[in-house]
């Protein structure tokens, strides 16, 4: 599922259709959210939003990836722990804005069966972040902080995987201290052995 399609004419009314699928799937849920609701709202015809996208999921997933500003980058401060308890906080705040996740949550069910969705969520936003994640879990074990077989993709789903999780399938909070406690209880396992923290330090 690609972005919008290259042969559009009108970067306005492009967005106006972003903005009417936006504030439809709030108002009447992600199930109820048609093409023809969206171009009625947004002031065009049906087959102009075809021929920019191919679903009311392309069209959402651009109006979420317009709405999210997540840096994918990671802090570096030399302590592992911090840096990741500080993206992870940050991803938490913006999976739990009220204005945006429940579209990303509709996104996330509809990939379930749609694979051209779920390749488009996987190639134009987690991925990007998995991405980072496993990177500064790679810097972190160059630095003797995470036992150096630990496979980075692995550390990434077991740390998000927890978020995730508490945020998609139930209702409690993923607030800042469930990120504190997924992290504290993770790297207990992940710690070098002792005697390698101790080698270092002599």
């Amino acid at each position: 599922m690609s972005p919008r399609r290259p042969e559009r004419r009108s970067e306005e009314a492009a967005n106006a259709v972003i903005k009417a699928a936006m504030d439809l799937c709030q108002e009447v849920g992600y199930r109820k959210l048609s093409i023809e609701g969206i171009a009625a709202r947004a002031g065009v015809g049906k087959n102009t939003i075809y021929r920019w996208w191919p679903s009311k999921a392309a069209v959402l997933l651009d109006g979420l990836l317009s709405t999210w500003r997540l840096d994918a980058s990671f802090p570096d401060t030399g302590d592992f722990l911090a840096d990741i308890k500080t993206q992870m906080a940050a991803a938490s705040r913006i999976l739990g804005d009220p204005d945006v996740f429940p579209h990303y949550r509709a996104l996330i069910g509809e990939a379930q069966h749609d694979p051209e969705l779920h390749r488009a969520l996987w190639e134009r936003f987690i991925g990007h972040l998995a991405g980072a994640a496993a990177d500064r879990i790679r810097s972190a074990q160059r630095a003797g902080q995470i036992r150096p077989d630990a496979d980075p993709d692995l550390v990434t789903e077991l740390l998000y995987g927890a978020a995730y999780y508490r945020r998609l399938l139930t209702t409690r909070t993923a607030d800042n201290a469930h990120i504190n406690a997924i992290v504290d209880l993770a790297f207990t396992g992940l710690a070098p052995p002792a005697e390698s923290t101790r080698a270092r330090s002599e």
